[in-house]
């Protein structure tokens, strides 16, 4: 189809919805390309969201040092050697967490493997990620080879603009950021949250769930949407997009029996299984219509909710 297929299984694509007119991305503007993000214009054709994803990936502010397509190529063979990467154990930082296959196809599935060990041996201060799986195998999608998949990854890792937070590397942060969450839902979701308080017995266990809705359960079509945007936009888009599905969720299942013990897997499924109710579109129109916090609030509630969690002592995951 494209040099942008390798790892791609096309029968399990959405093609019926690619439109061949392809521009380049040369628009700059910030607020045009929110535009372009969040009506879905990449979406129309798998190069055009490839390439878009290079050229926003490429302008990313790094560290000097950030590992590049080349230092991929040099250790990939000193960390794989001839060994299958199915049966290479994972880091601990990805928490177990599930590898999306999206529409990959086998080769691509194995490459999410090789990637997340190369990034683990070039990024030894990384100690809880458990998003990078999923986001390695969406942008596989959008890569002419491994290498290049592997740079954009270590790009968004080494991002070091203080105002644009890209994803969480630690176990202290993703915490507060799931007490952040909680913050939000309490302020902008009102029924939802006196619905998850009433039916569950650790409301932020819940809560602590909202990164896996995206980066697990949503399924590709929508995951990837959510990404345009989060490219252009930053960190808030992810709230945005998580409460917007807790939203549907509440209104979806409200006045219907639920047990405390299966909430959490019962908006798992939700998730999952999104396309039944809602579509990409309404997704996000919802998440962008909610009137909603500024990008400062969120940093000062991360803020609080970090130091809490500091003076707790709690900043690295507890072995079970």
């Amino acid at each position: 189809m494209d040099e942008y297929s390798r790892f791609v299984d096309w029968d399990k694509m959405d093609v019926s919805a690619q439109s061949q007119d392809t521009k380049e991305l040369t628009c700059t503007d910030l607020h045009e390309l929110k535009q372009l993000a969040r009506q879905g214009y990449w979406a129309k054709n798998h190069s055009l969201r490839a390439k878009a994803y290079h050229k926003l990936i490429s302008n990313i502010p790094c560290r000097t040092v950030t590992p590049d397509a080349n230092v991929y190529r040099d250790i990939v063979v000193k960390i794989i050697g001839k060994r299958n990467s199915s049966s290479l154990p994972l880091p601990e930082f990805v928490d177990n967490s599930l590898i999306p296959t999206y529409c990959l196809n086998a080769e691509g599935i194995g490459a999410v493997r090789k990637i997340i060990l190369c990034i683990a041996n070039q990024f030894p201060d990384i100690s809880f990620c458990p998003a990078l799986p999923s986001v390695i195998a969406l942008l596989l999608h959008y890569s002419k080879d491994e290498a290049e998949c592997f740079e954009h990854v270590c790009r968004i890792l080494a991002c070091n603009d203080p105002s644009k937070r890209l994803i969480d590397q630690t176990f202290l942060a993703f915490e507060s950021s799931c007490m952040t969450f909680g913050d939000l839902v309490n302020k902008y979701c009102q029924a939802a949250h006196k619905l998850m308080v009433a039916v569950s017995e650790d409301v932020l266990q819940v809560y602590s769930d909202w990164q896996r809705w995206l980066f697990g359960e949503l399924p590709m079509v929508y995951i990837a949407r959510v990404f345009d945007a989060f490219l252009v936009e930053g960190y808030k888009v992810l709230y945005r997009v998580a409460l917007a599905l807790l939203k549907f969720f509440h209104k979806v299942r409200a006045g219907q029996p639920m047990e405390s013990d299966s909430i959490q897997q019962d908006i798992r499924a939700f998730v999952r299984d999104i396309a039944k109710s809602v579509s990409p579109e309404r997704l996000l129109e919802k998440a962008f219509a909610i009137r909603l916090f500024s990008r400062k609030e969120i940093q000062l509630l991360q803020m609080a909710n970090e130091k809490a969690l500091q003076q707790k002592g709690i900043t690295v995951k507890q072995k079970r």
